[in-house]
């Protein structure tokens, strides 16, 4: 009978903790009224997408012929939504590409989505934010010092390293 009772009476104390905590809560508009865009700042989307959502472009900077469909084929084995080769030079040309693993040219609305190809390059990739670009798509220079994508445990990995997507300077996060 005495059980009955403290557990009765931890109920009720319970009880009048939670009304009294969800009464005196002043928080309006959570988190999302709290981050508001600098003036100037671009609208962001910093959401680290699946694969299935990601486009790429891909452009072969490296001597070896066929590179770039190489690894656009693995990139589609891997889900991705779209793996497109681009034969012409990219525009702005790479400084240099034969120093490089990969560069990385991504906008306000692949933010997120580059963060996660920067993982198929083992973090390696240089990596380039142009805020007044607006596809959906990333765009990936093969550089000379490139060999093959990791595996699948490395990328993985690579994407537990990297942490959450962290948004470019002079953007804000979009709210989804």
């Amino acid at each position: 009978m005495r059980a009955l009772a403290v557990v009765g009476i931890l109920i009720v104390a319970a009880a009048v903790f939670v009304i009294v905590a969800v009464v005196k809560d002043h928080q309006s508009g959570g988190t999302a009224n709290a981050k508001k865009c600098a003036e100037g700042a671009v609208m962001a989307n910093a959401k680290l997408p699946r694969q299935e959502d990601v486009k790429v472009t891909i452009y072969n900077a490296t001597t070896r012929t066929g590179a770039a469909t190489d690894v656009a084929n693995d990139f589609l084995s891997r889900r991705f939504k779209e793996a497109k080769v681009v034969t012409a030079a990219p525009n702005p040309p790479v400084a240099k590409p034969g120093n490089v693993v990969a560069v990385i040219r991504y906008g306000p609305q692949t933010v997120g989505a580059a963060w996660l190809v920067r993982a198929y390059f083992l973090n390696q990739a240089d990596t380039q934010f142009d805020k007044a670009r607006q596809d959906d798509k990333v765009e990936i220079i093969l550089g000379g010092k490139f060999r093959q994508l990791p595996t699948t445990t490395e990328v993985n990995q690579a994407i537990a390293a990297l942490g959450n997507p962290e948004l470019p300077e002079g953007t804000c996060a979009k709210d989804d």
